[in-house]
Parts: structure tokens; sequence; C-alpha cells
């Protein structure tokens, strides 16, 4: 259980940085698939090619059934799922405290989406195709169903063997119940992929509408270095005002000269 804590650590780190929809991802991830898998899983898998019997002694026949009868093993096929799951999420908790190095040390962002914004979202899709890659893989692998008898012939087996398996309808239960929470976590994840793209466009539009309000603010702002505007005198009123105005000046000038 020391490496599923370890992993669980890494994965809790993810929830201060996501979505509520994200968080519940994050629990299903935790609770329905570590944990089950870590107490139930081992005990149901663990002895299945131990128990997987065939009627024939022939050497190296059993071995070769069960490799055409389950070419990987329902665990390790589970284990490797939940590693390749979790190292989207643990990539952006590794890319978020390197960005956070650099912004403390005065790095700045530039213009447009954050890049941790847009980091989260590349990990929410990546989760998102591993998890429908693996939810495919499966179906084609197993089926639904863990069938207790298998035929098998060929090679080093001498004619057609009949093998048994170790108790098939509790695998079968598990197998579906894996199955289910597969979907669930694939349905969180679209759902928190579309949440974020629309919790993006408004802030875009946004932005787009400040830029414009800050451009028109410095349109028109005057220009402290061109020339200082000074305001007109305004015009007379009319040809017979400003003639008469400047026959009293010119009768002015004479008196004063007379003097």
């Amino acid at each position: 259980m020391g490496e599923w804590a370890f992993l669980g650590s890494l994965l809790d780190a993810v929830q201060l940085q996501s979505p509520l929809v994200g968080r519940l991802w994050l629990v299903v991830m935790l609770i329905f698939r570590i944990l089950v898998l870590a107490t139930v899983g081992g005990a149901v898998f663990e002895d299945e090619q131990e128990e997987f019997v065939c009627n024939t002694l022939q050497p190296g026949c059993r071995q070769t059934c069960y490799d055409r009868a389950f070419p990987v093993s329902h665990y390790r096929f589970w284990l490797f799922h939940i590693l390749l799951l979790s190292a989207p999420p643990v990539l952006f908790v590794i890319y978020s405290v390197h960005r956070a190095g650099k912004q403390a040390g005065g790095a700045d962002d530039g213009p447009g989406p954050p890049p941790r914004r847009r980091c989260y979202l590349l990990s929410v899709a990546l989760r998102l195709l591993a998890e429908l890659a693996f939810l495919a893989g499966q179906a084609l692998l197993y089926g639904f169903r863990v069938a207790p008898h298998f035929a098998c012939a060929g090679p080093p087996c001498p004619h057609t063997v009949d093998c048994f398996v170790s108790r098939p309808t509790e695998k079968t239960v598990f197998v579906l119940f894996y199955f289910a929470v597969g979907l669930l976590s694939a349905l969180l994840s679209v759902a928190e992929l579309g949440h974020l793209l629309w919790k993006g466009r408004p802030r875009a539009g946004r932005r787009r509408q400040a830029a414009e309000r800050d451009g028109r603010r410095h349109r028109a702002r005057p220009d402290p270095c061109g020339p200082p505007a000074y305001p007109h005198p305004a015009p007379a009123s009319g040809s017979e005002g400003g003639s008469g105005h400047s026959k009293a000046s010119l009768a002015t000038v004479r008196q004063d000269l007379a003097i």
C-alpha cells in the first residue's frame, strides 16, 4: 500500500487547482479505483494463473492456454491503466510548481490565457483520451464476462483441451464494476473539459472589452509633448459690428494725435 499512498498524495495536490468536477473525478479515482483495486482486486485476481486448471498433463499446455485466454492479466491491465491516467495530473502539478517558481522570480506570463490554465486543459484532454482508449481495450480483450470454461487447441497441447477459470462470477462482477467506473470517469472528464472551455470564453470576451476601453482612453488622452491648445476667439456677430468697432478705434487714435 505504500506505492498507492505515494500516488494518492500526488493526485491530492491536483485538487488545489481543480474545479468541482475535477475534484469529483479525483474522488472516483482514489476511492473506486485505487482503493478498490488495492484491497479487493488483488484478492480476486491474484490466483487466476494458479487456479487455471486444464484436463491435461502435457508440459507447457496449461501455460499456453492461459496465455491465449488472458493475453494480459486483468490486474496488471488495470494497474497500467491507473498509472497512465495519473500521468497527466502529476505532470500538471510539476508544471505548476515550476511556473510558481518562475513567477516568484518576477517572470511574466505575457498576453493571452494563463499557461497554467492551458496546461490543465491539456491534462484533462489527455486523461480523457487515455480513459476512452483503455475502455475500448478492456472491451476488446476481455469483453464483459469471464467465461468459466475455455477450450484450447494447438501446440504444445496434443488435442483440444478444456480449461476452467476459478471464481468466474466474482470476476465478472468486478469487471463490470470497473468498466462502469471507467464510464463514470470519462463522463466526469467530458464535463470538466466542457466546463473549462465554457468558463474561459466570457473571460476572453471581458479581456477584449477591457483592451478596447483602454485603447479609447489612450486615444482620448492629450499628448503632453504636443503644442498647447488655446481657445479660439469667437467670431464677430456681423460685418457691420466689426466695421463700427474699427471706425471708433480710428477716431480715438486721431483725437490722441491732435492733443
